[in-house]
């Protein structure tokens, strides 16, 4: 694993090379984000990003999502993967809030993944781009990176890389490393063709390193 020097060595140059990496969910308020959220799951957030305008111009509050059948939000939806399953946890999470909080979104994370559909990785991005607490969400990108670059250990779960990431990353920068490292694994050390041979961090990487060293010998 990578030690606390070099583990600052890439966080800063995550930094340098995406400087302005946000949340690229595109929402106006709260409520967006967790139904935009909601959605990308095993989804791209672009995919997302081509469905929500029309439903949040139709769609303003929980009651209106609830004013209709579920059949027709399912074809508001349908060019998103489980679109099906997902409607229905909509409609679920519209009537909790409702019911339960007055239809005002809580801010607590452990409150928010009370709601269907809404995992620890969901209430994490909600708690930390909504309302500004700290915050690590682990997607896809997060344990990616964090595995090749040994931040972490291949074999941890979800839940050991969000706590090991939060254990060594200082808490003031947690929302932001999240946004980051979606972005170097979005944008450069993809899950597949990495740029390994361009990347800046090479010297810290060893599954980098492997890589580069597997690519010469299938060339040679």
């Amino acid at each position: 694993m990578l030690n606390s020097t070099e583990l600052r060595y890439c966080l800063n140059t995550m930094a340098e090379m995406f400087p302005e990496a946000h949340c690229e969910l595109n929402h106006s308020n709260p409520f967006e984000l967790i139904i935009a959220v909601s959605l990308s799951a095993q989804c791209t957030d672009a995919l997302v990003n081509k469905v929500t305008p029309s439903l949040f111009q139709k769609y303003k509050t929980p009651e209106d999502y609830l004013s209709v059948p579920l059949e027709e939000l399912q074809l508001d939806i349908r060019s998103i993967g489980l679109f099906r399953n997902k409607a229905k946890n909509i409609q679920k999470l519209c009537k909790l809030l409702l019911d339960e909080y007055g239809g005002n979104l809580p801010e607590d994370r452990d409150e928010l993944t009370k709601f269907p559909g809404v995992g620890r990785k969901t209430a994490n991005v909600v708690v930390s781009v909504a309302f500004g607490v700290p915050a690590i969400a682990v997607d896809t990108h997060v344990e990616r990176v964090s595995k090749r670059l040994g931040i972490c250990r291949w074999k941890d779960n979800v839940l050991e890389v969000e706590k090991t990431l939060m254990k060594r990353i200082p808490k003031d920068e947690w929302s932001v490393t999240h946004h980051r490292m979606i972005f170097f694994g979005r944008y450069h050390c993809k899950a597949q063709n990495p740029q390994c041979e361009i990347c800046p961090l090479l010297e810290v990487c060893r599954e980098g390193k492997k890589r580069i060293k597997q690519k010469g010998r299938s060339n040679a």
